[in-house]
């Protein structure tokens, strides 16, 4: 039995942010979103260990692509709790965010859908 999970793009994007230890990144949108994802609570404990980073700061990824691959079994044996979280870290950009077919705490595959959001459209000064 593979044990080994992907946390992937939720869009097209750049990365800004990738944490040596393999357990969160952040990425910016072709829409200018930026989101930060953390594998699982206090993680960065773990130095690295159960984690393998397929993506470095500045990569360009595209909807699915893999970030990173993780050990569930071997995290959770540790003594984390792996809730992962995605979260728009420049939401003033954003008119709206709309849930989208997603339950809070369930699991998504890649390909699903987490959230429709509308930015503010860009003036010119």
């Amino acid at each position: 039995m593979n044990d080994q999970k992907s946390l992937v793009a939720p869009a097209d994007g750049k990365i800004t942010v990738a944490f040596p230890t393999g357990h969160a990144y952040g990425m910016r949108t072709e829409d200018g979103l930026d989101l930060l994802m953390h594998i699982g609570m206090d993680t960065v404990e773990l130095d690295g260990k159960h984690f393998t980073p397929k993506v470095a700061k500045g990569d360009i990824v595209k909807r699915g692509d893999v970030l990173a691959e993780f050990d569930i079994p071997a995290i959770k044996d540790a003594g984390y709790v792996l809730v992962t979280p995605l979260v728009i870290t420049n939401a003033k950009k954003l008119t709206t965010a709309v849930r989208d077919a997603q339950t809070p705490g369930a699991s998504v595959a890649v390909g699903d859908n987490l959230l429709q959001v509308g930015l503010k459209e860009k003036t010119s000064a």
